[in-house]
């Protein structure tokens, strides 16, 4: 019990290393492939930009980058959704397109989710630039 496949259950930092090396390979080949990936950085990139100018909170930082957070993720699973629908299921296929779908449609409503937290934040501290 607990033991791994391999029967060698010993940390070994080459592999940890190599872990986070095929994670960081997959967020490059979700910044480069995905136009979606790049549309949330730019305008997570304009949160923050806009976060600094007006002077948000610790605690309003801490929702900001969440929000960021939750729809990047999203956004890499529904990259990493579609990549194993497409090799699972190369030709059309009905209910192929409709996992794609459900896969995008979370990433819609994290969006969403992601601009109510902006706006809830900077709203009210854009108002009061304008006396």
């Amino acid at each position: 019990m607990g033991e791994s496949k391999s029967g060698n259950n010993k940390i070994s930092l080459k592999k940890r290393a190599k872990s986070f090396k095929y994670a960081f390979d997959g967020i490059l080949y979700l910044v480069k492939s995905q136009h979606n990936a790049w549309v949330h950085l730019t305008i997570a990139i304009f949160a923050i930009i806009a976060g600094i100018a007006l002077d948000v909170s610790f605690t309003e930082w801490c929702f900001l980058v969440f929000a960021i957070g939750f729809v990047l993720v999203a956004e890499a699973f529904n990259t990493a959704i579609e990549e194993l629908t497409n090799l699972v299921s190369p030709a059309y296929d009905k209910k192929a397109g409709t996992v794609k779908d459900v896969a995008a449609g979370a990433v819609l409503i994290s969006a969403i989710v992601a601009a109510i937290v902006g706006l809830i934040i900077f709203i009210p501290k854009i108002v009061l630039l304008f006396p």
